[in-house]
């Protein structure tokens, strides 16, 4: 980086604790890029011990008053909050392509799905509506409720720095929970700017709070008393290891991992549709979704064609600045562009064939940008690295089949269970692929099936650690718990002593 840059780059993005930025003096502080530039534009203040633990008491003094707040109060401040979000949702994507990179369409895509999660959570009060059983037993009644846990911590990815913790805080607070809310450090300004929405709303100070960081702070949030769950979002190594220790911590957690998406295409299939789906699949966001396609699986015969439809589709692509109506923008930093580009270069030596190679790209943005255009790799080995592991950014591989069953067999195989697609125009194949691919989330001629928010979000095997999904009536369940009560009130009648076991009569 040029001493330029380092000059122009004061700004320090603080966290936002009981209500109120903190920058507290002798933080340590991480660089933040805008990656279309290729320059370091703010540094984030990274959270310790002490910055959580101030976090945590907050949310901790917060919660009997949010969590004892009516229903119809909790419910107005929200409706507040997306009266607001939708009003000003250009400005927030604004801030997420300057810090994260993706093109300004996308970044509303982003937010509008964040938005759905909001808009299910505020029916909240039939979500959470209990049970009644009359005269379970003679003058016997039982009624079950739902209450929050209390202090909950979400640890959030930088590939969607406002969708994902969306996922999360809008049904936390919606059941009564606080929030301490640690985003990615590398685009940390849109968790900032959601905190200061939701207290103009009229969010109490301390209900949410953001403490910006890195691994310091996640391991100060796995290991705080005051913690009563954690949701997680991010590589699988890292939700494993995240899920065992909050686990082992009493906490409740969910941690949602890797994936390694693959779409199998039948020669039956209408190939225009399919190279449209790929291309919008593999190369939206730079290919940095959890949910991208990242692996074609082609039944023969039609590979050949298949692969000319994606490259003429891929030759009209722009790849370049977010703010100047691209296509695709940059990845998130340099060292992740150059370890995505790298696996290029391994798949020839694997014996693979480049179509594209990304690297050649002339993006319109800045030279210094962290750039990589769309990369197509085909006949890519199931024993390479390229296949096996999740690159995260916009290489799209080809593997061809012989066979339905050998397709499925194939996506059956690997370690992960996120997401899958088929593509093909018979439905009784369709019906057979539900039933037998062993994925979480299933398209059928939709090749990113991100479920509606009244559904819930998350995958299979090493995909997803943890026994509840992200949102839906799930989330709910996973940010409350029950309590069963049974009631009789005095009757002369009652029976006297029995020291049996209790009958229902």
């Amino acid at each position: 980086m040029s001493e330029s840059a380092t000059a122009a780059a004061p700004a320090r993005i603080p966290h936002w604790i009981d209500g109120a930025p903190s920058d507290p003096e002798g933080s340590r502080l991480g660089p933040v890029y805008d990656p279309a530039l290729g320059v370091r534009t703010a540094s984030v203040v990274l959270a310790g011990p002490d910055d959580v633990e101030r976090a945590v008491a907050a949310a901790a003094r917060a919660f009997p008053a949010w969590s004892a707040l009516s229903m119809a109060r909790r419910q107005a401040i929200l409706f507040r909050f997306r009266e607001l979000l939708n009003a000003r949702k250009d400005e927030l994507a604004e801030v997420i392509t300057a810090q994260h990179g993706k093109v300004l369409s996308d970044a509303l895509g982003e937010i509008a799905r964040g938005q759905e999660v909001l808009e299910f959570a505020l029916g909240f009060p039939e979500i959470l509506k209990g049970a009644f059983s009359r005269n379970v037993s003679s003058g016997v009644d039982v009624h079950s409720f739902r209450e929050p846990l209390g202090v909950t911590a979400i640890v959030s990815p930088f590939n969607f720095p406002a969708m994902v913790p969306m996922w999360f805080f809008p049904v936390a607070l919606a059941a009564g929970n606080t929030v301490v809310l640690k985003p990615s450090e590398k685009d940390p300004s849109a968790a900032l700017w959601l905190a200061a929405l939701l207290g103009e709303a009229g969010l109490p100070d301390g209900v949410f709070n953001v403490v910006q960081g890195d691994k310091e702070a996640v391991d100060a949030l796995l290991e705080h008393p005051g913690v009563a769950s954690v949701s997680f979002v991010g590589s699988t190594p890292i939700a494993a290891s995240l899920y065992e220790r909050a686990a082992r911590a009493g906490k409740r957690v969910q941690a949602l991992g890797g994936a390694k998406n693959h779409m199998l295409v039948l020669p039956d299939a209408d190939l225009d549709l399919v190279a449209d789906a790929a291309v919008n699949a593999g190369f939206g966001s730079a290919g940095e979704r959890c949910m991208a396609v990242s692996v074609v699986v082609a039944v023969e015969p039609g590979a050949d064609a298949l692969v000319e439809g994606i490259t003429a589709r891929m030759a009209k692509l722009r790849t370049g600045d977010g703010r100047r109506g691209c296509d695709m923008g940059p990845l998130v930093t340099r060292e992740h562009r150059d370890k995505v580009a790298s696996y290029i270069d391994l798949a020839r030596r694997d014996g693979a064939s480049v179509v594209v190679d990304g690297r050649t790209v002339e993006p319109d943005g800045a030279p210094e940008g962290f750039w990589l255009g769309p990369t197509l790799i085909d006949r890519v080995p199931v024993t390479s690295k390229v296949y096996t592991e999740e690159i995260f950014g916009p290489v799209l591989s080809v593997v061809r089949v012989t066979s339905y069953e050998d397709g499925v067999a194939l996506v059956n195989s690997g370690a992960f269970g996120n997401g899958t697609a088929i593509f093909t125009n018979d439905g009784g194949a369709a019906r057979r692929f539900q039933s037998e691919v062993q994925v979480g989330m299933i398209g059928v001629n939709v090749p990113i099936p991100v479920p509606v928010a009244y559904h819930s979000f998350g995958g299979w095997k090493a995909s997803a650690f943890g026994d509840t999904k992200a949102y839906g009536t799930q989330g709910f369940h996973f940010f409350t718990r029950e309590k069963a009560v049974t009631t009789r009130w005095p009757d002369p009648s009652h029976g006297g002593i029995d020291l049996g076991f209790p009958r229902s009569e």
